[in-house]
């Protein structure tokens, strides 16, 4: 068993363990939040990491009303901008810690104002020593380049931070992710026999729309990371304006269509799909009624669409790992891949 499909299997250990060694930092940051009265986020990261932020922007509005933006690290690192960061709380995200231009931006941002928090899987790294508050996610090392556990760790993070920014998200409902995980890896056997399939896939498109997108892009990179697949990720409305005019017949296409408010416009794309003869494979519910896909996969349990995006990628996860040993290639050592990748 490759090493990503070990640390795939061991994310309900560690989404627990992060959940009960940090959710005592709920409370703490929730009262620094009232004092603060933040008016703006910042979420800083790269790589899996920025596919975590790009979740936690959806999040984060949605749940608090605060905007968030994803910062460009460059207009830091390249272009020395002084921003005005007072009441900004400026989030870093990297599974080392040791992100080179995620750390000087977090270091600027401190400068001009902003109050910093570090999400890492590293208590000794550099960004743990450099933010005012750091939250931990506790996956244990991550020894596999392609990032499993540390992404679905970061997201169960920021639902921990927005519990404590807003009153939407409820730590007993974060607290049954850890349970779906284990039900989604079930899936296991299924996906092993769908990935026959696709054994001579050289390009796809991920789409998906509002709190499951950053799972298309996460999707996306682990097939091009472990698989060597061309893998372009759209969200569903923006698929329609000009992207779906390459679709062509057997053209493989992966929606993540969990039910919710993104649901029906996914639903509409693939009746489209299904015009195109395209190769449509679905992550969905159990219940929810599909037509037109040439694979289903559907995930165990019934829950919120606020509470889909972990569940609904490990299936994904599960995709690619499978597809890679298909293919007869080594997920745990792409090509021109380092486990930590520092750019300025």
């Amino acid at each position: 068993m490759s090493l990503m499909m070990e640390e795939i299997f061991e994310q309900p250990k560690a989404l627990r363990h992060t959940l009960e060694s940090e959710r005592w930092h709920v409370e703490e940051f929730r009262r620094l939040a009232q004092q603060k009265q933040f008016r703006l986020i910042v979420l800083v990261a790269r790589g899996t990491s920025d596919n975590a932020a790009l979740f936690g922007r959806y999040l984060l509005e949605l749940t608090t009303g605060i905007p968030v933006s994803l910062a460009a690290p460059s207009i830091h690192t390249l272009y020395h901008a002084r921003l005005h960061l007072r009441q900004a709380l400026v989030i870093g995200i990297s599974q080392s810690g040791e992100g080179t231009d995620i750390n000087r931006v977090l270091k600027s941002a401190r400068r001009q104002g902003a109050y910093t928090v570090g999400i890492t899987n590293e208590a000794s790294s550099h960004m743990a020593r450099i933010v005012d508050d750091v939250f931990l996610v506790r996956a244990g090392k991550q020894r596999s380049v392609a990032a499993t556990k540390t992404y679905t760790g970061q997201l169960l993070v920021l639902y921990l931070l927005a519990s404590a920014l807003g009153s939407v998200v409820t730590l007993p409902a974060v607290s049954e992710i850890p349970e779906r995980v284990e039900k989604a890896l079930g899936l296991k056997a299924q996906i092993g026999q769908i990935v026959e399939r696709y054994r001579y896939m050289r390009q796809c498109v991920v789409v998906a729309r509002g709190l499951n997108y950053a799972n298309a892009f996460e999707l996306a990179l682990k097939l091009m990371e472990t698989c060597y697949v061309v893998a372009e990720r759209f969200s569903a409305a923006d698929f329609l304006h000009g992207p779906i005019a390459m679709i062509e017949r057997d053209f493989p296409v992966l929606l993540l269509m969990p039910p919710g408010k993104a649901f029906h416009d996914l639903r509409r794309l693939l009746d489209r799909l299904r015009g195109l003869r395209a190769e449509a494979v679905v992550f969905s519910s159990p219940s929810a009624v599909i037509r037109g896909a040439t694979r289903v996969i559907r995930v165990p349990g019934s829950m919120p669409e606020l509470y889909t995006p972990i569940p609904y990628i490990i299936p994904g996860q599960l995709f690619a790992a499978l597809l890679a040993d298909v293919k007869s290639i080594d997920p745990d050592k792409p090509r021109s891949l380092r486990m930590v990748t520092r750019t300025v």
